[in-house]
């Protein structure tokens, strides 16, 4: 299941109006602005659809990869994407928390995952990559949140060696994570 905009209606065979008439008929449903999927379309998730669509370089980061490696107990109360400074963010009223990161350390920790429900893919940062931004942008999402999350995954296994390799290379995050480390020991 792919998300279809009005003016790629073309792709299933559509004209925009014939599109528009299948929408009322009820053969798609909306998702989003200017985002449809097909109405016998298995579940999905919608704000991740609708990151995907809108920037195919979209990764879930921050809370919301947190949440996404049951590392946390916060809900987000939005899903939290990233995409590389300079970019354009996307216009709408979603429930999505647009984030630029650096274009230097965008791929850092990044990989692919299928969006459940269809053959569409979001990028999401591993969670040594997660933890480490959290510590970085401890100012904007709390110092408890990426401690909690830092105790957890060491609790589960994590190897520091790799969260400090990864905080090496990312501004403002080696040395709180260092000192978290120590804390925790």
């Amino acid at each position: 299941m792919a998300a279809l905009a009005p003016r790629n209606a073309g792709q299933e065979g559509l004209s925009r109006s014939g599109f528009y008439r299948a929408t009322r008929q009820g053969r798609y449903e909306r998702i989003a602005r200017g985002i449809y999927v097909s109405a016998d379309a298995p579940a999905a998730d919608w704000d991740w659809l609708e990151a995907a669509t809108r920037r195919p370089e979209a990764t879930i980061c921050l809370t919301s990869a947190l949440a996404q490696y049951d590392l946390t107990d916060v809900i987000p109360s939005a899903l939290d994407i990233a995409i590389p400074r300079g970019v354009r963010i996307p216009a709408g009223g979603s429930a999505i928390a647009w984030h630029s990161f650096d274009r230097a350390t965008f791929l850092l920790g990044r990989e692919e995952i299928p969006i459940p429900g269809g053959d569409l893919t979001i990028g999401l940062y591993s969670q040594e990559r997660t933890i480490a931004d959290a510590f970085r942008l401890r100012g904007e999402l709390g110092y408890e949140l990426a401690r909690d999350a830092l105790r957890e995954w060491l609790r589960r296994g994590g190897k520091p060696g790799r969260l400090m390799e990864i905080a090496s290379r990312l501004p403002r995050s080696k040395a709180p994570v260092l000192q978290a480390l120590d804390a925790l020991s």
